[in-house]
């Protein structure tokens, strides 16, 4: 196992980790989650030995492999293959001493070795990690240098799930892939057969791959059992709990004070208020874990354009050559929440620059409305960035007869407060990068927001920022994302970009997802083109909405009601002996509630799918 015992160490005076500790049983699945900044990454170098403790030790079995992903693959002539096969350097070597030994009994070692490290299946385990990581049979031939930096990334990845150390620690490995390695790594790692530690923003990966969550907070370490989901709501019941013994703590603390300030001055009750004092230094303050902070993104809202905002007919495009999508019949509407389906190099990328108008269609035609804005957000414009400057002189380009107080107001609307504003973007963490980008692609108030990959370095709470903000944000949003729960929330049509066509997908994201792990090729499409049905009578449209609102607001009650009765029960007084009949009767109404929302999620639901049938 690995055990983390009162570790201490320090960042340029700062403190990261004071008097923390851990144990990981050998073999387990865990997601390392805290803060930006906290030191999830530093922890991870700590492990590997290549920074040096101030206090307390780290344990590893004897002998115990430690992998990661390398920054970057060198760009090289080496095949993919190969470069993956080289990572397993015990395999490499006996293959490499195999060929020059003389001796009967070190042939006989190497090979009996080689067998028991099942090395003779090596190649097809190599060719079947870069498969699952989005290369083909003619790609794994090709040399390194014929691949860009990101997918030189997967080849990294690839090399050290292909060497299968002891401990793996991956820091964000979903930053470089699409949704189809996410979800293949996904169930890679749950079948792992050793110990992992991921350091993870993607709630989905979290859930499901993971048996436990290490998280770091306050320089300390706690591990605990289950996914995010599950931690993230005894985080909630334990601040719940605490918040309330600290306002008793409090109420007590105040109660003394009181007591003393009134009589100190009496000599009558001399002895009572020192009795007090004494009394107030032994009560320790409670400190209730502290809330993560709100994170917000303030889109501004666009004017309403009559539709179809985008309409295309028999369009096709491409980069010179034979076009990469033809035959394209799709109609876009301001009010469409559409995420782009499909596995790496189908086409995805390239629809949503033909939609941006970066790209010019090749075939067919194009009708935009007049009127149309376009926001459109890319990793590529990320990393386009002008390190030498800051946000505030970014947005000042944009925005130059504006006053500074309503940039600044801007920045801070995407997270970027007043010490951000004024750093330049080479000093800033990927997440502020990102929501730099997002700042710039929807200043001008879109009709339509195309965001591919939108997520990158962005923490969960930035996540969940994103998601409310598209959920309020009145245009229509082309969605490319690895991240399943922020497409499963934002977007309510799918298209499938395949075999050079874009059709829409006719079940949901879980579908889709099945069916890549097992391998299924043939996805379910419909047989017509991207078309919408006639939309319903406005009254028709008024009275759906107007009962899913009813459910909402039902919705809303109960769960105000099982919050008030969650605090209740988080009361440690109510456990004491003489209140069991009390106890009972709250425990009773709380399994009433939580049947009545049962229900009421029902309703939801069912109201939800009229609506979303007849806007489909």
């Amino acid at each position: 196992m690995l055990k983390i015992e009162d570790i201490t160490y320090n960042v340029e005076g700062r403190p990261l980790f004071e008097g923390a500790s851990a144990t990981i049983p050998t073999g387990h699945k865990v997601g390392l989650v805290g803060r930006n900044g906290a030191g999830k990454t530093t922890l991870f170098r700590l492990i590997r030995g290549e920074l040096a403790l101030e206090g307390g030790t780290i344990t590893l079995p004897q002998r115990a492999r430690i992998g990661g992903v390398a920054q970057e693959v060198p760009s090289s002539n080496t095949s993919l293959l190969d470069t993956v096969l080289a990572a397993d350097t015990e395999r490499a070597a006996l293959m490499a001493e195999a060929e020059t030994a003389h001796d009967p009994h070190r042939i006989a070692e190497i090979q009996a070795r080689l067998a028991d490290i099942d090395a003779w299946s090596a190649e097809g385990r190599a060719s079947s990690i870069l498969k699952g990581l989005g290369f083909d049979a003619e790609e794994q031939l090709m040399p390194c240098s014929a691949f860009s930096g990101g997918w030189r990334m997967r080849v990294a990845l690839a090399g050290v799930l292909f060497a299968q150390p002891d401990y793996l620690l991956l820091d964000e490995p979903t930053n470089y892939l699409d949704l189809e390695g996410a979800l293949w790594l996904e169930s890679y790692l749950q079948k792992y057969p050793h110990t992992v530690l991921i350091i993870s923003h993607d709630r989905g990966l979290l859930n499901r791959a993971v048996q436990g969550i290490l998280h770091l907070d306050n320089r300390k370490l706690t591990y605990w059992q289950g996914g995010y989901d599950q931690f993230a709501r005894q985080m909630a019941e334990r601040r719940a709990v605490l918040q309330a013994e600290a306002k008793k703590v409090e109420a007590r603390r105040a109660h003394l004070q009181s007591f003393v300030d009134r009589f100190k001055a009496k000599a009558s009750k001399a002895v009572q208020a020192q009795s007090r004092v004494k009394m107030l230094e032994k009560l320790t303050p409670i400190t209730a874990p502290e809330e993560a902070k709100k994170v917000v993104f303030s889109f501004p809202a666009p004017e309403e354009l009559a539709p179809p905002i985008i309409n295309l007919d028999g369009a096709a495009v491409g980069y010179g050559g034979p076009p990469v999508l033809k035959r394209l019949n799709l109609r876009i509407d301001q009010d469409d929440r559409i995420a782009l389906l499909g596995k790496n190099g189908e086409g995805k990328s390239t629809l949503s620059k033909l939609l941006a108008g970066k790209l010019q269609a090749s075939e067919g035609k194009i009708a935009r409305s007049s009127k149309l804005r376009i926001g459109y957000f890319a990793q590529h414009q990320v990393d386009e960035l002008h390190l030498d400057e800051t946000p505030l002189q970014h947005i000042m380009r944009l925005r130059p007869a504006e006053g500074q107080p309503k940039l600044r107001a801007r920045l801070a609307g995407f997270g970027l407060m007043a010490d951000q504003a004024d750093t330049v973007v080479g000093r800033l963490s990927g997440g502020q990068k990102a929501r730099l980008s997002l700042l710039l692609a929807t200043i001008d108030a879109p009709h339509l927001l195309i965001l591919d990959e939108p997520t990158n370095h962005l923490d969960i709470e930035s996540r969940e920022a994103l998601v409310e903000a598209l959920t309020e944000y009145p245009g229509a949003v082309i969605l490319v994302s690895h991240d399943m729960h922020l497409l499963g929330l934002v977007a309510d049509r799918l298209w499938l970009v395949k075999g050079g066509a874009v059709t829409p997908y006719t079940e949901d994201l879980e579908a889709y997802r099945r069916q890549l792990l097992a391998g299924d090729e043939e996805v379910k499409v419909a047989p017509k083109p991207v078309e919408k049905k006639p939309k319903p009578s406005r009254d028709e449209m008024l009275a759906l909405k107007a009962e899913v609102r009813k459910c909402e607001d039902r919705l809303e009650k109960l769960n105000d009601m099982r919050d008030k009765l969650a605090k209740k029960l988080a009361d440690p007084e109510l456990y004491e002996d003489g209140r069991k009949g009390e106890l009972e009767t709250w425990n009773r109404k709380y399994a009433e509630v939580m049947e009545a929302l049962d229900k009421a999620e029902a309703l939801w639901l069912t109201a939800q799918e009229k609506l979303e049938l007849v806007s489909a």
